[in-house]
C-alpha cells in the first residue's frame, strides 16, 4: 500500500495543516497585521520613548555602579579601608590591622596654602601618605619628581594645578602650609584614591607624613581623617563575605578603636545609595514620559479600531464571539507595544556610550557598559502595562459594540462602555502598574505620592478636554469669521481639544514644576545668601587662641558678627544598644548612621536653636551624659527622649541620654549641630573651636578677601571656607542634576509633541474636507490658516495655563517637603507659554499646508 492510499485510508488519522496548530485569533491577528506598521507610528514611538528614558537611566546607573565596583580596590587603596577622626592609629591598633595584610596610613584635612610672602592664600586639601602609598593603582605626577622622591622628602610636596594657578606657583616654588614651608617638587594629575576621600573644598596637595608633622597642624582636636588601607593576602580574596569576615574579627580585636570599615565590593555606600535615589527619581519621569505617551497609545488604539469597524462588523455578522475580536486586536496591540519597547531597550542601552563619549573623561567613575535583569525588567514592565492600561478601554469598547452600531457609528458615534471583565482587567492593570512603581523605589510614600499626582494630572486635563469644547459651543459667535471658524472646531466633535490638552499639559506640568523647584532652591541658596549667611567659617582655633581671634576680628573687621562653638567629630555606633548598621530606619535618615558628624557641647540652647520637647540642662550640670538631639531626625530614627544614642569619639565609646529634642534652621548657615552634648560629656576631651565670621553688610569682596588673608598671617593653624564659594560648589553640582531633570523632561515633553502630531495627522482628513468646502465657498487660504491658528493659540493658552496651575502646586509640594520656601517664576510661566505655543504653532502649520496644499477636485468628485 503506498502511503498515499494510507493517507486516505479510514483508519488514518487526518492530516493537520500547521497553521491551525496556532490560536484562531492569533492567526487572524497574524492576517491582519500584514498590512504592516501602518497607523502604529505614533503608539511606537511613544513606547519606544518612554521605555528609552527608563533603559537609559537603568544602563548609566548600572555602568556607574559597575564602574564603582570595578574600581572598588582602587577607591578604597586597598581590599578594606579603615577610618576614624582625629585619632591617628596607636602602635597596638596598627599591630591589629597589620595581621590581616599590608597597611598603608593616610591623613586628609583641610589648611590654607600660602605664599611664602603672605600676599595670597587658597583653601586646600592636604594629603599625607606613607612610603607603601598606594596598595592599589598609581599616582600621576607631571614633573621630574617621582612619588618615592616627593614622599621621601620631608621639605616635598606634589600639587595639584589649579591651586599652582591659583596662587600663580610653578615647580621649585614654596608654598607655606601651617607652620612649614614646603618646595613644590611636581604636579599632582591624579591619585587612585581620590573618589574614596571625603569631598574637597579645594586642590590637593601631597606630602610625607614627615612633612605633615613639620606642618604643626597635627593637634588634638584637630580636624583630620586618619585613613588605613590593608591589602589583603590573595588566599582571603575569595567573596565578599570574607572580608566581612575580616572586617568583623578587627572589631573583635579592636572593640574601642570605632573605625569607619569599607571594602572594594562596597567602596562607597552613600554614592552608591545617591546614585540609587537618582536612578528611581529619573525613572519615574520616565514613567511620566511613558503615561504622557499613554495618551497617544490611546488616540493610536482608537483609530486602529475606527478603520476596522467593517471587518469587526462581517466577523460579527459572520457569528464571531466577542471574545474573539478582543483577543485578535489586543495580539496586535501588544506586539506592537512589544516592538516599541524592543527598541526603546536599544536606544535606552545607547545612553551610556554616549554619556561616555560627550563627558566621560570629566566622569569621577569610568562607566563600564553593562546589562542587567532587574534594569531590562523594570523597561519591559513599564512599557507593556503602560500600553496595556491605555489600550484596554478602546478594545472593550470595540468588543462591546454590536454590528448594527458598528455601521451606525459613521455617524452617530457610539459611547458603549467596556464589559465589567474589561474594566476589571483595566483596574487590575493600573493596580499592578502602581505596584510595580511602589516596589521599584525604597520610598513608597514618594512612589505612591508620584502616582497618585499623575493620576490627579490625567484626570484634570482629561476632565478639561471634554468641558472645553461644551463650554465653546456656549460662548456668543465672534464677529471674527477666523475666529469664529476657530471655536466651533474647538466646540466640534471629534476635535482636536483633548489630544492637545492631555499632550501638552502632562509635559509642560512636569517642566513648569521642574523649574519652580529649581528657582526655589536656588533662590534659597544664593538669593538670600548675602543678607543672613556668614562669611566664613573658621576650622581649628585652639582652646588658647579662641579669645585672641575674637579680639582680632574684632580690630579687622569692626562690626563683624563673631559666633563660636567647641567642635569634635564622632560617629554614631549605637542606638538604644542596637548597633548603627542594624537600626532600620527611614532611607532619608540613614545618612546620618554613616560616616561622622559634627559634636558639640554647650551649657545653653544654641542661638538658631527651639527645644521643642523636653529640657534643658541647668548650667554648670554635672550629671550623666546627656543630649540634645535635632527633632526631625530623631524622629526618623525613632529615637525619643530618655533613649540612650552612643558616640564614638577620639578612640572612645560614649553613651548618653536624651533630654531634649531640638528645632534647627539649617538654611542660615550658622553653626548648626544634629548632637549637643552637656558639658560633662565632651569638656574634657581635646576640641578645636569652630568659629562663623559674618562680616558687616557694607564689606566689599576685596575686605573680605583681605580678612582671611590677615587671619591666616596670624593664625596659621586655622582654615577659612568662603561660604559664597561653598555654596557655588553645592549649585555646580545641583545645576547637573538638574540638567539630567530637564533632559528626561523634556523627552516627556517630546511624548507629548508625538501625540499631538498623531492626533493632528488623525484629523487630517477631516481637516482636508473642512478647508475644500470653505475654497469652494470662496474662504481664502489666508483666512483657513489664521482660522487654524487661531484655534491651536487658544488651545495652547489654555494648555499652558493650567500646567502653569498645576506645575506649581507639584512644585510646592516638593520644596515644601525639602522645607524651602516656595518661589514663583515668572520666567518658568514664560517658558511654559512658549513652548506651548511654538509646538502647537509647529505642528499647525505643517497640518494647515498639508491641508491647504491638497487640490479640492479629486477630493470634490470622489465625494
Amino acid at each position: 500500500m503506498s502511503p498515499l492510499d494510507v493517507a486516505h485510508s479510514a483508519d488514518a488519522a487526518p492530516v493537520v495543516p500547521p497553521q491551525s496548530m496556532w490560536p484562531l485569533w492569533l492567526r487572524l491577528a497574524a492576517r491582519e497585521q500584514r498590512t504592516g506598521l501602518s497607523g502604529f507610528a505614533v503608539f511606537i514611538g511613544c513606547i519606544a520613548l518612554g521605555v528609552m528614558v527608563i533603559t537609559g537611566v537603568g544602563a548609566l546607573s548600572d555602568a556607574l555602579r559597575k564602574g564603582l565596583s570595578s574600581q572598588g580596590k582602587l577607591i578604597v587603596g586597598g581590599d578594606l579601608s579603615f577610618v576614624r577622626p582625629h585619632a591617628r592609629a596607636t602602635p597596638a591598633e596598627l599591630a591589629g590591622l597589620s595581621k590581616q595584610g599590608r597597611v598603608s596610613e593616610a591623613a586628609t584635612l583641610r589648611a590654607m596654602a600660602r605664599r611664602a610672602d603672605g600676599s595670597d592664600q587658597t583653601l586646600a586639601e592636604l594629603k599625607a601618605v606613607d612610603g607603601l602609598y598606594p596598595l592599589a593603582g598609581a599616582v600621576k605626577l607631571d614633573g621630574t619628581s617621582s612619588l618615592a622622591s616627593v614622599v621621601g622628602d620631608p621639605m616635598a610636596a606634589a600639587v595639584e594645578g589649579p591651586l599652582l594657578d591659583r596662587l600663580g606657583l610653578k615647580l621649585g616654588d614654596i608654598v607655606k602650609v601651617g607652620d612649614s614651608e614646603i618646595v613644590v617638587r611636581a604636579r599632582l594629575l591624579s591619585e587612585p584614591d581620590g573618589l574614596g576621600d571625603r569631598a574637597s573644598f579645594g586642590p590637593r596637595i601631597l606630602v610625607s607624613m614627615a612633612t605633615l608633622e613639620r606642618t604643626g597642624l597635627v593637634q588634638p582636636g584637630t580636624l583630620i581623617r586618619w585613613r588605613y588601607a590593608v591589602d589583603v593576602p590573595p588566599s582571603a580574596l575569595n567573596t565578599r563575605e570574607g572580608l566581612k569576615q575580616i572586617a568583623d574579627a578587627v572589631r573583635i580585636d579592636l572593640p574601642d578603636a570605632g573605625f569607619t570599615v569599607s571594602n572594594r565590593f562596597d567602596p562607597s555606600p552613600q554614592l552608591a545609595r545617591t546614585l540609587e535615589r537618582l536612578r528611581q527619581f529619573l525613572t519615574l519621569i520616565g514613567l511620566t514620559s511613558l503615561i504622557v505617551g499613554g495618551v497617544g497609545v490611546a488616540n493610536a488604539v482608537s483609530t486602529f479600531v475606527e478603520k476596522r469597524r467593517k471587518v469587526i462588523a462581517t466577523m460579527k455578522s459572520q457569528g464571531a464571539p466577542s471574545s474573539l475580536v478582543f483577543r485578535m486586536f489586543l495580539a496586535q496591540i501588544l506586539a506592537m507595544a512589544g516592538l516599541g519597547v524592543a527598541i526603546g531597550l536599544v536606544l535606552g542601552y545607547l545612553v551610556p556610550f554616549a554619556v561616555d563619549a560627550a563627558v566621560g573623561s570629566s566622569l569621577p567613575i569610568p562607566l563600564e557598559f553593562s546589562v542587567t535583569l532587574a534594569s531590562i525588567v523594570t523597561a519591559v514592565a513599564y512599557g507593556l502595562l503602560v500600553a496595556l492600561l491605555f489600550a484596554l478601554w478602546p478594545l472593550g469598547r470595540a468588543e462591546r459594540v454590536p454590528p448594527s452600531v458598528l455601521f451606525r457609528d459613521e455617524v452617530s458615534g457610539d459611547r458603549t462602555w467596556p464589559s465589567l471583565a474589561v474594566l476589571a482587567a483595566l483596574f487590575v492593570t493600573a493596580l499592578s502598574l502602581i505596584a510595580f512603581t511602589v516596589a521599584t523605589t525604597d520610598r513608597w510614600d514618594v512612589a505612591l505620592g508620584f502616582c497618585g499626582g499623575l493620576a490627579v494630572l490625567l484626570i484634570v486635563f482629561w476632565a478639561v478636554g471634554l468641558a472645553v469644547p461644551r463650554l465653546v459651543r456656549l460662548l456668543p459667535r465672534p464677529r471674527s469669521p477666523e475666529l469664529a471658524f476657530a471655536l466651533s472646531s474647538i466646540g466640534a466633535p471629534g476635535g482636536l481639544s483633548a489630544a492637545i490638552l492631555l499632550s501638552l499639559g502632562l509635559g509642560l506640568s512636569l517642566l513648569v514644576a521642574v523649574a519652580l523647584a529649581d528657582a526655589s532652591l536656588q533662590d534659597e541658596l544664593s538669593g538670600r545668601l548675602p543678607e543672613r549667611s556668614p562669611t566664613y567659617y573658621v576650622l581649628d582655633i585652639g582652646k588658647a587662641d579662641a579669645k585672641p581671634f575674637e579680639d582680632f576680628i574684632a580690630k579687622e573687621a569692626p562690626g563683624s558678627r563673631i559666633e563660636t562653638a567647641p567642635m569634635l567629630r564622632g560617629r554614631l555606633v549605637a542606638l538604644n544598644g542596637v548597633p548603627a548598621e542594624s537600626v532600620r530606619t527611614a532611607p532619608d535618615a540613614q545618612w546620618v548612621l554613616y560616616g561622622d558628624r559634627g559634636l558639640t557641647f554647650a551649657d545653653g540652647v544654641p542661638p538658631g536653636s527651639t527645644v521643642v520637647e523636653g529640657s534643658w540642662w541647668a548650667p554648670g550640670y554635672a550629671g550623666e551624659n546627656l543630649v540634645s538631639f535635632e527633632a526631625g531626625l530623631a524622629r526618623k530614627l525613632g529615637l525619643k527622649i530618655g533613649d540612650e544614642v552612643t558616640v564614638s569619639v577620639l578612640g572612645r565609646y560614649l553613651t548618653a541620654k536624651i533630654a531634649n529634642l531640638r528645632e534647627l534652621k539649617w538654611e542660615s548657615l550658622n553653626l548648626n549641630f544634629i548632637l549637643v552634648f552637656s558639658p560633662n560629656t565632651l569638656a574634657a576631651a581635646p576640641y578645636k573651636m569652630l568659629a562663623t565670621v559674618t562680616l558687616p553688610a557694607t564689606a566689599t569682596p576685596e575686605a573680605e578677601i583681605a580678612l582671611a588673608r590677615n587671619m591666616g598671617k596670624a593664625f596659621p593653624q586655622t582654615t577659612q571656607v568662603r561660604v559664597k564659594e561653598a555654596i557655588a560648589q553645592f549649585n555646580a553640582i545641583l545645576a547637573k542634576v538638574l540638567i539630567a531633570v530637564r533632559v528626561a523632561g523634556g523627552v516627556t515633553l517630546a511624548a507629548g509633541a508625538l501625540v499631538l502630531a498623531g492626533a493632528m495627522a488623525t484629523a487630517q482628513c477631516r481637516r482636508i474636507k473642512e478647508a475644500v468646502i470653505l475654497k469652494a465657498l470662496g474662504v481664502t487660504r489666508r483666512r483657513i490658516l489664521l482660522a487654524h491658528l487661531a484655534e491651536y493659540a487658544v488651545l495652547a493658552l489654555i494648555a499652558a495655563v493650567f500646567a502653569v496651575a498645576l506645575g506649581s502646586l507639584a512644585a510646592y509640594a516638593g520644596v515644601m517637603v525639602m522645607e524651602v520656601p516656595f518661589v514663583f517664576s515668572i520666567a518658568a510661566v514664560v517658558q511654559a507659554l512658549a513652548t506651548a505655543f511654538l509646538l502647537v504653532a509647529a505642528f499647525g502649520l505643517v497640518s494647515t499646508s498639508l491641508v491647504l496644499r491638497t487640490p479640492p477636485v479629486p477630493l470634490l468628485k470622489s465625494e
